[in-house]
């Protein structure tokens, strides 16, 4: 089993905490869901978990099957969609998704011809990124974590940019996901998480 351990985490920009004393365990096989107002660090904490920022004190470790994880080879266990993070808008589609499979292959072998289809953008695939819609980019966003054969999946606000039926297509991918793997979630829409059996509001950590 995949898992995240933290032990007393904390994370200060300048002279401001945060979040202090985060102790952890994330298992493979279930979800995860950080809630709290914005501004609160459930961005940070989830960026932190996944490896693309340092923590400034405690202990971070991976490990699977209680063998331990490198640190520098963790990126290749972790797809993320935020709304932070930018898409190569200069790409059309599938240049964007055969870029991305060269070094995060996609699940099951799924082709990029079928990666679209299932965005739902099989229109659009020689169409550049640049010329999508808010929403369409979210859905290629979301896409990425969704379909890369990675076991640890996680999502920032998951439905921003989404109408009605993207919405509707995030709930059906979340479902999708395989039984092993380990979702984690930022938000503060309960609709974007009432699946998630762990609710964890990250107030409790300042």
């Amino acid at each position: 089993m995949l898992t995240i351990a933290t032990e007393k985490i904390g994370k200060k920009y300048r002279r401001e905490w945060i979040f202090r004393h985060v102790d952890l365990t994330l298992n493979a096989g279930t979800s995860y869901t950080f809630v709290g107002p914005n501004g609160s660090g459930k961005s940070t904490l989830l960026q932190l978990l996944a490896g693309n920022l340092p923590h400034t004190e405690g202990n971070l470790t991976y490990s699977q099957d209680a063998t331990l994880i490198d640190p520098d080879s963790w990126f290749r266990q972790v797809s993320i969609a935020a709304p932070y993070l930018e898409l190569v808008e200069e790409l059309t589609l599938d240049e964007l998704l055969t870029f991305h499979q060269t070094f995060k292959p996609f699940r099951n072998n799924l082709t990029t011809e079928a990666v679209a289809d299932r965005l739902l953008l099989t229109h659009a695939r020689h169409k550049e990124i640049k010329y999508f819609s808010s929403g369409m980019k979210q859905r290629v966003k979301l896409g990425l974590a969704f379909f890369s054969n990675a076991p640890v999946v996680i999502l920032d606000e998951p439905t921003a940019n989404l109408d009605r039926q993207g919405a509707a297509w995030y709930h059906e991918q979340v479902r999708q996901l395989g039984p092993d793997q380990l979702l984690l979630i930022g938000s503060n829409q309960p609709e974007e998480y009432d699946f998630c059996p762990n609710v964890l509001d990250v107030m409790q950590w300042k």
